[in-house]
């Protein structure tokens, strides 16, 4: 079999002696090229360049957003169903690999890479569902307002140096959320067959559970979504702090519903689309893509097979 190792050597857990370990082991299986990446983007055009030559698997090694890159150059230059797209293979590398734990897979690379190899040579995937933010795909989780205000400030802390770490994203969170809380809701959230749904602070949409983790705890925002279904969606109507704390008590607890008056949840959604009043930050698998002020976001069934 002919594969890619994409590798990140920037993500938070990976060393120089570890990838050596992981390609060296995979190389003895497969067929391997090594792209370490040098750029952002560097990771999409390696998967767009795999699928041009005919490769059979793309391994992600690094975090979220290498697997985010890959997915998107991937389906960058071939269409859902292709028979050209390569299966994808995902070793963790970075600090909370939501998309691999969702998966079930192993955190510690060296079992995910012999998990990866056993897949392999028994032949062993399966299909998942992908989600659409207008042109940019997504694998587990997309939104707009307060959460991309957190995703934005915590990439331009990490550029100005900062650690990564959960009480960093929880310290951010904090401050975005009194930032959010200020001002006027500016969201209208739109569903298929239903009325629009106006003054919404923040929108999150899941395409798994949990939508994150801080450290070893998971966030349970949309605990019925799975890869196998359609998107989740949660919109925060209000931001009374008691509410805001109540619900994030909810979602660190296991499937717990979050629930409240200052908030609601659909499941199972083929499709929706927000507006906003004024350009708003969105995020997609813990990326900052820019602002917006329209977003559709749509869920595609059995987008891409993965190696597990």
């Amino acid at each position: 079999m002919r594969a890619v190792l994409v590798v990140n050597p920037q993500a938070t857990s990976t060393t120089a002696a570890g990838r050596d370990v992981l390609g060296h082991a995979l190389a003895s299986e497969l067929k391997l090229e090594i792209v370490e990446t040098a750029y952002w983007g560097h990771a999409a055009d390696t998967a767009r360049a795999a699928v041009a030559d005919g490769v059979d698997l793309v391994i992600a090694h690094g975090g979220d957003g290498t697997v985010n890159e890959i997915v998107n150059g991937i389906f960058s230059v071939a269409e859902v169903g292709d028979p050209s797209v390569p299966m994808l293979g995902v070793v963790p590398g970075g600090s909370a690999n939501v998309f691999a734990r969702a998966l079930g897979l192993p955190r510690d690379p060296i079992e995910a890479t012999y998990r990866l190899l056993r897949a392999v040579a028994e032949g062993s995937s399966r299909w998942v569902g992908l989600g659409r933010a207008d042109e940019r795909w997504f694998t587990f989780n997309a939104g707009v307002g307060w959460d991309a205000d957190v995703v934005a400030e915590v990439e331009r802390l990490r550029e100005h140096g900062r650690e990564v770490t959960p009480a960093l994203y929880a310290r951010t969170a904090l401050a975005c959320y009194f930032r959010t809380a200020r001002r006027d809701p500016r969201i209208t959230v739109r569903f298929d067959g239903e009325d629009p749904v106006d003054h919404v602070h923040s929108l999150f949409v899941c395409n798994t559970d949990p939508w994150t983790y801080l450290g070893s705890h998971p966030v349970r925002m949309c605990p019925e979504t799975t890869f196998d279904n359609g998107l989740g969606a949660m919109a925060v109507t209000g931001m009374n702090v008691y509410a805001v704390l109540r619900q994030v008590a909810d979602m660190l607890r296991d499937r717990a519903k979050p629930h409240g008056r200052n908030s609601f949840r659909r499941a199972n959604v083929g499709s929706l689309r927000v507006t906003c009043e004024e350009p708003l930050r969105l995020q997609v698998d813990g990326d900052s893509v820019g602002e917006r002020s329209e977003v559709e976001f749509r869920s595609i069934s059995d987008a891409l097979r993965v190696a597990v």
